[in-house]
C-alpha cells in the first residue's frame, strides 16, 4: 500500500471524507503545488474536522481496553515509520563521503538539502517509540489475569503515556523546517535522478524492512521523502483517537488535551505557512519565504524587551506579540524591519554584569529554584492541580524575566540606510545559528521589494514556526529520567584541523533550568594549529538534555569568529562518575573532550559566584580546583613567553611594571579567561614577572622544604650520574603537582636558554633567578635569631640545585593534565 492510500485509509477509518488519487497522481504531484485545487479536507486543516472533545465509549473498562488497542496500533505504526526513515537515511553517509571526492554524486550542499531535519525527526520518533514500547511492555507484564477483571480499571489508569505524546508534539517544530525545505529537496532529487545514473539507480530502488516478518518493500527516494510529510498530518487524528478512549479522570487526559491543542496549532500554522510563503514574488522571480523565526531580546529602544524575530529571504522583521483574549486570535504588532541587502552583522560577548544586575539575576534564580522544588514536592504529594498550575505559571514568569535580563551576547545589525538595531541572546550557539541563517540568504544578489508591513505582520501568527519563547517550565511535563540533575564536568583537551594558526577558545553550553550559569569558556590558546587547553569546566544542571560546543577564533582588534559548532545529547545511561573521552567534529575542526556526571540534588543558587584564587594558595589546591597537574597560570605565562619573548634580551632578568603585574595577578584570582586575554596583550616582561611572582608567593615552595637537606646532600656526590640519580629520586618523592610543575618549568627554561645568543640568558642566569623561588630552606633550620645557615650559602645551594637539573639532557616529560580514565576506548562523534 503506498503512502497516499495509507493516509486515505486512516482518514476513512475516522469517518473523514477524502479525495482518492491514483498512485501516479500522488507520486507526480508536488505537495505544495500552487495550481492544485483545495481538497474537501486538507490534511493541514485539522479544524475542518468536527473533533469531539469528550470520550464517547460507555464505561471506563471499555474505554481503557480500546485505549490499549489504540496505543498498540500507534506503536506498530511508529515502528514502520522508523524503518522508513532509516531507509531514507541509509545512503546519507555514503553520499556525504562522496561529496568530498573529485566525482561526487551530490554536492555537500545538496546532501544537506535532501536530508534536512530528517536525522533529527528520526531521533525524536526513536525516543518516542522507545518510551512508549517500554511502558506498554511494563503494563502488559502487570495486566490482570482472566480471573482478575475487576482490576482492569485500576491497571488501565496506571498506564501513563501522555507525557510522551506531549514531548513529541513539543518537538513538531522539526517538521516545520522539513516542510519548508521539502520543495527544494524534491527538486534536487528529481534533477539528480535525471542527470546522474548513479543517483538514478539509488533513487529508484530503496528498500525497507516493513512488518514483523521483515518483508522488504521497495520505495523510490521521492516516496520516502514524502513519508515525514504524511506522518505529521496524522498527528492530530491519532491524538484525537487516543483522547476519545481516555477517561476524563485519567492522569493522561489533560496532557493529551494540551498535546492536541499544540498539534492543531502547529498543523494550522504549517498549512497557512505553506500557502503564505508563495504569496510574494519579487520582480526577478524570487519568492519571499520565511526562513527562520524565534524569540530574542531587543535592546534597540534602550530597554530590554522580548520580541519575536522573523527572517525572510529579503528582510528581517521584528514584532511584538500580543496575547489574545478569550475567543480571539493571537496578534503581532509591527516593531521594525531591516532589508537584508547590504546588512552588516557584528557580535560582542559582554560577560561583565553590574552588581545590581547580578543581584537581580540571583533573586530571579532563587525564586525559580524554590518554585521548582515546590513542583517536585507536589508531584510526590497530594496537593491539587490548581496549586501545580499556579506554581508552574509563576515559574514561567520567572523564566521570562531571566530570559530578558540574562543575555550577554550582543548582535548588532547595521543597514546601509543608517538604521541599526541591537539584539541580545543568552546562547552563543543560538546567535551563531541566526548569523549563519542571515548570511546564507544575504550571499545572493537580493532585491528587496518594499513589504506590505501590515499584511506581513498580520500573517506572522500563521507563518510562525516557533510558538513560544524557549522556557523550560513549559516542558515540565515531558521531563523524563533521561535528563540530568547534578554536576556535569567537561574537560576540554585539544583541537586540530585549523586551516591556519590561531588563538582559539572553546565555549560550552548546557540546557535545562538556569539556576546557575549554563555557559563557560576555556581560556584562549596561544597561536597554534593544534591548540591545547586541558581545562575542566563544571556545571550545576537541572533537567539538562543537551550539550553544545563552539570553537571560536580570537583576534586582536577584530570580531571573534566561530570556526565550528556541534551539539551532543546528554543521557544519564551513558554518563557516570568516570570520565568518558570522545572527539567531536565541529565542521573542519575536531575537539577532544571528556565528560563525567555526578547526580545529586542541587543547592539553592549562591548570591556570588565562587572565586578560586590561584596566587598565595597551595599548589595542590589550585591544581585540584582546575583539574590539572600544572596550574594554568604557569602554563599560560610560559607559553606566552615562548611565543614572543625568546628573543627578548634579559627575559626573566628585566622586570616589568609592578602595577601591571599586580593587575594581572588580581585578574588571575578572579577570571582565568579574562586574565589570559590580558596576558596576550601585556608587555612580555610583565608576563615573565607574573610567573616569577606566582612561585615567590606560594605558601610552600615548589620543591617542598623538607627536601632541601636531601638535595643538598645529593650535590656533594662527586659522580655526575650518581648525583642525578639521587636528585631525581628526591624529585620523584615530591607530590605529583609539585613534581610535574617543576619539570614543566625546567623544560621551559631550557627552551629559553637555547636562544641565549639572542636573549643573553644562560642556564646559570636562569637558575640564579629561579633558584630562590623554587627551593627554600625549611623553617626548622632557622634558629631563634635567624638562619642557622648563612644566607649566601643557602642561595648558592638553591641555584646549584636548579642548575644541576637544568643541565640534564634527558629530563622526564611533565604531565600537564590529570589522566581522564575511561571505561572504553576513545569515541569519535560525527556531527
Amino acid at each position: 500500500m503506498d503512502v497516499y492510500q495509507e493516509a486515505v485509509g486512516y482518514l476513512k477509518s475516522q469517518h473523514v471524507p477524502a479525495v482518492v488519487q491514483t498512485e501516479t497522481e500522488v507520486m507526480e504531484e508536488d505537495v505544495f503545488q500552487e495550481e492544485a485545487d483545495s481538497c474537501s479536507l486538507s490534511p493541514f486543516h485539522p479544524e475542518s474536522v468536527d473533533f469531539p472533545d469528550t470520550p464517547t465509549l460507555s464505561s471506563p473498562e471499555e474505554m481503557l481496553e480500546r485505549r490499549l488497542m489504540v496505543l498498540k496500533g500507534i506503536l506498530e505504526s511508529e515502528e514502520v515509520y522508523l524503518r522508513e526513515l532509516e531507509a531514507l537515511l541509509m545512503p546519507m553517509k555514503a553520499l556525504r563521503a562522496s561529496a568530498g571526492t573529485s566525482k561526487p554524486v551530490l554536492s555537500g550542499q545538496q546532501v544537506q538539502t535532501v536530508f534536512y531535519q530528517v536525522p533529527e525527526i528520526r531521533d525524536m520518533h526513536q525516543s518516542f517509540f522507545s518510551g512508549l514500547k517500554e511502558r506498554l511492555s511494563a503494563h502488559c507484564r502487570s495486566e490482570p489475569g482472566p480471573g482478575e477483571d475487576g482490576q482492569m480499571s485500576y491497571t488501565g489508569f496506571e498506564l501513563v503515556v501522555g507525557d510522551l505524546f506531549l514531548k513529541m508534539v513539543n518537538q513538531l517544530g522539526l517538521y516545520g523546517g522539513f516542510i519548508g525545505n521539502y520543495e527544494e529537496a524534491v527538486q534536487v532529487v528529481r534533477k539528480c535522478t535525471q542527470s546522474d545514473p548513479r543517483f538514478r539507480t539509488l533513487a529508484q530502488s530503496m528498500m525497507s524492512n516493513i512488518g514483523s516478518d521483515k518483508t522488504r518493500t521497495k520505495y523510490t527516494f521521492e516516496a520516502l521523502l514524502y513519508k515525514p510529510l504524511d506522518r505529521v498530518t496524522k498527528t492530530t487524528l491519532v491524538l484525537l483517537d487516543l483522547l476519545k478512549t481516555t477517561p476524563e479522570t485519567h492522569q493522561d487526559y489533560a496532557l493529551l488535551q494540551e498535546a492536541l491543542r499544540l498539534s492543531r496549532s502547529f498543523l494550522s500554522g504549517v498549512n497557512e505557512s505553506s500557502q503564505s510563503k508563495r504569496g510574494v514574488t519579487l520582480s526577478h522571480g524570487m519568492r519571499r519565504k520565511l526562513m527562520r523565526d524565534g524569540f530574542v531580546v531587543d535592546a534597540s529602544e534602550g530597554e530590554r524587551h522580548i520580541r519575536h524575530l522573523f527572517l525572510y529571504t529579503d528582510l528581517l522583521l521584528c514584532t511584538r506579540f500580543k496575547h489574545a483574549t478569550r475567543g480571539k486570535q493571537d496578534q503581532y504588532r509591527f516593531g521594525w524591519f531591516l532589508p537584508l541587502a547590504g546588512l552588516k552583522l557584528r557580535w560582542i560577548a559582554d560577560q561583565h554584569r553590574s552588581p545590581d544586575a547580578q543581584l537581580r539575576l540571583h533573586t530571579i534564580r532563587t525564586k525559580m529554584h524554590l518554585l521548582r522544588q515546590q513542583l517536585r514536592q507536589h508531584a510526590q504529594g497530594s496537593k491539587g492541580l490548581a496549586f501545580a498550575a499556579r506554581s508552574r505559571k509563576k515559574l514561567e514568569q520567572a523564566e521570562l524575566m531571566l530570559l530578558t535580563h540574562s543575555p550577554v551576547y550582543t548582535l548588532e545589525l547595521h543597514s546601509p540606510s543608517g538604521k541599526s538595531h541591537t539584539l541580545l541572546l543568552s546562547s552563543l550557539y543560538e546567535l551563531e545559528e541566526w548569523r549563519e541563517a542571515i548570511h546564507k540568504v544575504t550571499t545572493d544578489n537580493i532585491e528587496t521589494v518594499p513589504p506590505d508591513l501590515l499584511t506581513l505582520t498580520s500573517a506572522c501568527v500563521k507563518l510562525r514556526m516557533t510558538q513560544q519563547p524557549p522556557l523550560h517550565s513549559t516542558n515540565a511535563a515531558v521531563e523524563g529520567e533521561m535528563s540530568l540533575c547534578g554536576t556535569l564536568s567537561v574537560a576540554v583537551h585539544s583541537a586540530c584541523g585549523l586551516q591556519q594558526p590561531a588563538s582559539v577558545y572553546v565555549c560550552v553550553e548546557v540546557d535545562g533550568y538556569e539556576f546557575y550559569d549554563k555557559q563557560a569558556t576555556t581560556h584562549s590558546s596561544i597561536h597554534s594549529l593544534n591548540p591545547h587547553w586541558d581545562q575542566e569546566l563544571e556545571f550545576q544542571v537541572d533537567a539538562a538534555q543537551e550539550l553544545r560546543l563552539l570553537c571560536v577564533s580570537q583576534a586582536d582588534g577584530k570580531n571573534d569568529t566561530v570556526l565550528g559548532k556541534t551539539s551532543v545529547k546528554l543521557e544519564s545511561k551513558t554518563l557516570n562518575e568516570r570520565w568518558r573521552r570522545q572527539t567531536l567534529h565541529l565542521g573542519q575542526v575536531d575537539v577532544t573532550v571528556s565528560l563525567k556526571f555526578s547526580p545529586h540534588p542541587l543547592e539553592p543558587p549562591s548570591a556570588t559566584a565562587p572565586l578560586h584564587p590561584v596566587f598565595c594558595v597551595p599548589i595542590e589546591i589550585v591544581t585540584q580546583q582546575e583539574g590539572v597537574m600544572v596550574p594554568h597560570v604557569v602554563r599560560c605565562c610560559a607559553e606566552e613567553v615562548e611565543r614572543r619573548g625568546l628573543a627578548e634580551v634579559g627575559i626573566y632578568r628585566i622586570s616589568g611594571s609592578s602595577s601591571d603585574i599586580n593587575t594581572l595577578k588580581t585578574v588571575f584570582n578572579s577570571n582565568l579567561r579574562d586574565a589570559v586575554t590580558r596576558l596576550r596583550r601585556a608587555e612580555v616582561n610583565v608576563v615573565s614577572g607574573v610567573l616569577k611572582l606566582y612561585f615567590r608567593e606560594l605558601p610552600e615552595p615548589l620543591i617542598p622544604a623538607d627536601k632541601f637537606q636531601s638535595l643538598a646532600r645529593s650535590l656533594e656526590i662527586q659522580d655526575v650520574d650518581s648525583r642525578l640519580v639521587s636528585m631525581f629520586s628526591v624529585l620523584h618523592s615530591c607530590p605529583a603537582p609539585n613534581r610535574n610543575t617543576f619539570l614543566f618549568v625546567l623544560h621551559h627554561l631550557q627552551r629559553v636558554s637555547e636562544k641565549q645568543d639572542t636573549n643573553k640568558m644562560t642556564l646559570m642566569n636562569l637558575a640564579t633567578i629561579f633558584g630562590p623561588s623554587l627551593l627554600r630552606l625549611p623553617v626548622a633550620a632557622l634558629g631563634p635569631i635567624g638562619s642557622s645557615m648563612d644566607i649566601s650559602v643557602e642561595v648558592v645551594l638553591q641555584v646549584q640545585v636548579v642548575f644541576c637539573y637544568l643541565q640534564c639532557n634527558n629530563l622526564p616529560e611533565a604531565q600537564t593534565s590529570l589522566p581522564h580514565d575511561t571505561d572504553s576506548e576513545d569515541e569519535t562523534t560525527h556531527m
